[in-house]
């Protein structure tokens, strides 16, 4: 924690020195700001400052910036690219391992590909940013965030999001207002700004704000149900945070940035808005009442084209005119991971300048192509505005608080574990849930020195098809990856622990149609696909995005903003905001929100998220019409996994050296995995019941604990030595039985008597250190008759009967036989001999037998489903959905989980 005794010994002068010399050092190039957040120092004395009566939130945003480093850059192209609709902008962030004291785990110990969790952060760097650009600015410009020192305590994402803020404004780059942000979290019902990772293990909620001095820029952020009041209340704190934040960047800003390139701004003739309007402004008010996507869309670059035929042919565009280098398709498309080109060792020297041949550029006559197709988007977006603020109509013939036609469907794949599809007006969501076991856990790659397992993940995908286009198929875009996460984070509260449900869950969302909300789309869908694959959900979720029309009273309103529930495309692009929100009819697990315009306040968050319950409401109470029905059980292709409770020293044994015991399982048995841990779990997953049950055997033979006075029925002969027989009493276990045990008689060869393969009842009669069992065969049998008895007789049938008939005096026992099959239990007899003091030994099918007296668990599916087969056996009893683990008698401890869901 830094002290303010250690701030005020860092003298401003010295500061603003520190400050003034990294960021002007950098300025070759156009390498125009850079950052090690050195200035972080000047921030927190500023807030220290500004925030001196709020000890919390200064110590917290001071241990933040204090125990890591995050190197910012912003660099920007000497040329203008081509004019375009988006601000040229890209932004790459990295963790290096190095800044943790580690390397990757990988074979590749370079840093290398972008990780989705890296992705994430670039997003959360980039929404913010883009909307306080101004508009007509086309050089290229690159944020570089790399994380160079990493404290183990917090996470850099907020810290990165607020170094590039920093950069941005020390930069030439035009833009209206400084931006940071800050986490908050809350535990105890208390906020926290920029809690530590061991902090956020029981916070509440996980919300990334970003914004300017005045207005709200972007939120994102995931929570456990919580109220719409609380999550503005969280939104206001963060909100304070990043306004003193925000002003003191902006005083940095003023003393040590450099000058705007305001210059650079090219805008398009204020003539062609006026002359595009003559022109289409008629046709434009019917081409948007087309309902749907594809036509209305073909409409509007009919439009387009027509407009720029006629202002050609009039002599406003040039027919012959190319505006700077015309991309190809190739380079279009070119794939991101071929980010370097390969260039012969020698052939060029590092310090020479590439000059690139430019084609000729000829003279616009008066508008160029690229201006008028901007102010045609532009106009039309105006138009669609106004329609649906002085109408009060949308494009599809909706009010602002309308709801699209939903529609859904469960087990549409009949071979998968649980499948969906979700359908809400031209926007629909495949979802597919596929179950198994810890091996198919996603194992991520981070900072911290540990390999981090996910149970649940939810992969997007959003083929070019969805929305009527071609196009490149190839790795996950920052925006599948971004949407995948959010509607991940959505769904996680309402899944069972994993003590409950031992699956790993695997959520695949298509997106076969797309116009708007398909992130949201994948929520509902996703939602639906779990309870039909058996998962016994808390709750039922539903996501929506909502939109707005900020200025009013452009287009005749009274000046309140519009909000938009269950926004399209075309009102997303037109628009300005797209906030998503996710959670039950009562509560919030998931939100992200992204402003176009300057930011938004509280009070129009508030409504928005007040309209967004009421939408949200309406979507369940759709979903619960769903036909047909999920099938809320387990399906008959999806895994079996048994849970057993062992002593934790017993499990090198059940795993063997170098694993060769486990493997001998697998493959003797035929189930899919073992897995062990070392507080004794085992689980078992296996694809039929037969091969879960032979491996539950053997393991519960490894690990049982022998006592002296158990008697063991009906075993096997596995080995005959001169001195006696060796006999497995459980699979994996043998014991001696000496030949004086043998008989009361007297024998002179035991070859003579038995056989290898013949089967015995034999009684434990000692344990010696080494831990190794000494068998008898003779204190089972009545006294006999001294002479020598022939081979027949000994190993007759009738004698083993007799011996069990025959029991010893003064005890009682309870014999149970062993098939030959090894599929039945382990067959153990419990001896109330008091002269050898025995301790009670069950079967592997009790406490103490199986993992040493510790309990198991199995999740088993119920074959015949829903949609599998009918249950033909009417008599057999249901079990009670509302309880998912059902204890089995006394006797067996075992707990079985039916393949009902709880719902």
């Amino acid at each position: 924690m830094v002290k303010p005794s250690s701030l005020e010994a860092l003298s401003p002068h010295k500061l603003d020195r520190m400050v003034q010399t990294f960021s002007l050092a950098n300025g070759v190039s156009r390498l125009v700001a850079s950052s090690l957040l050195i200035a972080s120092k000047l921030i927190q004395l500023m807030l220290y400052k500004l925030l001196g009566n709020q000890p919390n939130l200064i110590s917290k945003l001071c241990y933040f910036v204090g125990g890591q480093i995050v190197y910012t850059s912003v660099c920007l192209a000497d040329v203008p690219s081509e004019p375009s609709d988006f601000f040229p902008l890209s932004v790459n962030y990295q963790e290096r391992f190095s800044a943790a004291g580690r390397t990757s785990g990988g074979f590749f110990k370079r840093e290398g590909r972008t990780k989705d969790h890296e992705v994430l952060i670039c997003r959360l760097i980039d929404r913010p940013l883009r909307p306080t650009m101004l508009k007509g600015f086309y050089h290229e410009t690159q944020i570089l965030s790399w994380v160079l020192s990493y404290d183990g305590l917090h996470s850099p994402d907020s810290l990165a999001v607020t170094a590039a803020g920093i950069a941005v404004a020390l930069s030439e780059l035009p833009i209206s207002k400084a931006v940071a942000g800050v986490r908050v979290g809350m535990v105890g019902n208390k906020f926290i700004i920029n809690p530590t990772t061991k902090e956020m293990e029981d916070s509440e909620l996980d919300l990334l704000v970003a914004g300017t001095d005045s207005a709200i820029l972007m939120i994102e952020g995931y929570c456990n149900f919580l109220p719409e009041e609380k999550l503005l209340q969280a939104v206001e704190v963060g909100q304070d945070a990043v306004r003193a934040i925000c002003n003191e960047v902006e005083a940095l800003a003023k003393k040590y940035g450099k000058p705007k390139m305001l210059d650079a701004i090219k805008l398009p003739p204020p003539e062609l808005y006026r002359h595009v309007e003559e022109i289409a402004g008629q046709q434009l008010g019917k081409v948007l009442q087309i309902r749907n996507k594809i036509p209305r869309r073909k409409a509007l670059i009919s439009l387009e084209e027509e407009v720029l035929t006629i202002l050609t042919e009039e002599g406003y565009v040039s027919k012959d005119e190319t505006l700077g280098t015309a991309e190809t398709i190739q380079d279009l498309f070119e794939d991101e991971d071929e980010d370097e080109e390969v260039v012969v060792d020698g052939e060029v020297d590092e310090g020479d300048v590439h000059i690139k041949p430019i084609p000729r550029k000829s003279s616009p006559l008066f508008f160029s192509e690229v201006d008028v197709k901007l102010v045609f988007k532009e106009v039309t977006s105006k138009f669609l505005r106004r329609r649906i603020v002085e109408g009060g109509k949308r494009s599809d013939g909706r009010t602002p608080d309308g709801i699209r036609l939903i529609n859904s469907q469960c087990g549409l794949l009949p071979r998968a574990h649980g499948s969906a599809l979700f359908t809400r007006g031209e926007t629909q969501s495949l979802a597919v849930v596929t179950l198994g076991d810890r091996q198919m856990a996603q194992r991520i790659d981070n900072l911290v020195d540990v390999d981090e397992l996910k149970r649940f993940y939810l992969q997007y995908s959003f083929p070019p098809s969805c929305v009527g286009e071609v196009g490149r198929m190839g790795a996950p875009s920052r925006r599948e990856i971004g949407h995948g996460m959010l509607a991940e984070r959505a769904l996680e509260p309402i899944l069972p622990s994993e003590d409950d449900f031992p699956y790993t869950i695997r959520v695949e969302s298509t997106i076969t149609e797309s116009n708007g909300s398909s992130s949201m789309a994948s929520v509902c869908g996703g939602c639906l696909a779990l309870q039909d694959a058996g998962v016994p959900v808390k709750y039922s979720i539903a996501g929506i995005a909502m939109g707005m029309v900020l200025n009013t009273e452009e287009f005749g309103g009274d000046g309140t903003p519009l909000i938009l529930s269950d926004i399209t495309g075309s009102e997303d692009a037109s628009g300005d905001m797209d906030f998503k929100v996710a959670g039950t009819e009562d509560g919030i697990t998931a939100f992200q929100m992204d402003i176009k315009v300057g930011g938004i306040t509280l009070p129009i968050m508030k409504q928005a998220l007040l309209q967004a319950k009421d939408g949200r409401k309406q979507i369940l109470a759709e979903m619960s019409k769903c036909s047909p029905l999920p099938a809320k059980r387990l399906s008959k292709y999806a895994p079996l996994i048994h849970i057993m409770k062992v002593k934790p020293e017993k499990i090198n044994i059940i795993i063997g050296p170098g694993g060769k015991k486990v493997k001998s399982i697998i493959e003797e048995t035929g189930v899919e995995a073992i897995d062990t841990q070392d507080d004794g779990i085992v689980k078992i997953t296996a694809k039929d019941l037969t091969s879960l049950e032979k491996s539950k055997t053997i393991i519960s033979s490894l690990t049982m604990v022998p006592t002296v006075g158990d008697i063991y029925r009906n075993c096997e002969i596995k080995s005959i030595a001169p001195y006696g027989v060796f006999v497995e009493i459980a699979s994996g276990r043998e014991g001696l039985c000496h030949i004086s045990e043998l008989s009361p008689s007297w024998l002179a060869k035991t070859e003579d008597a038995f056989k290898v393969g013949d089967r015995l009842d034999v009684k434990l009669i000692e344990i010696n250190d080494k831990g190794q069992l000494r068998l008898s065969r003779k204190a089972l049998l009545p006294n006999a008759n001294p002479e020598k008895p022939s081979l027949k007789q000994r190993t007759s049938s009738k004698e083993n009967a007799a011996s069990q008939k025959a029991p010893d005096k003064g005890t009682t026992k309870k014999a149970v036989n062993m098939p030959k099959d090894g599929l039945g239990e382990v067959n153990v007899e419990l001896s109330n001999d008091t002269s050898s003091n025995p301790k009670p030994v069950s079967s592997h099918t009790t406490n103490s037998a199986e993992g040493d007296a510790l309990p198991q668990k199995i999740i088993k599916r119920l074959v015949s489903s829903g949609r599998d087969e009918p249950d033909t056996n009417k008599e057999r009893p249901k079990k009670s959905i509302s309880k998912a683990v059902t204890s089995v008698s006394n006797k067996d401890e075992s707990s079985l989980v039916n393949g009902e869901a709880k719902i």
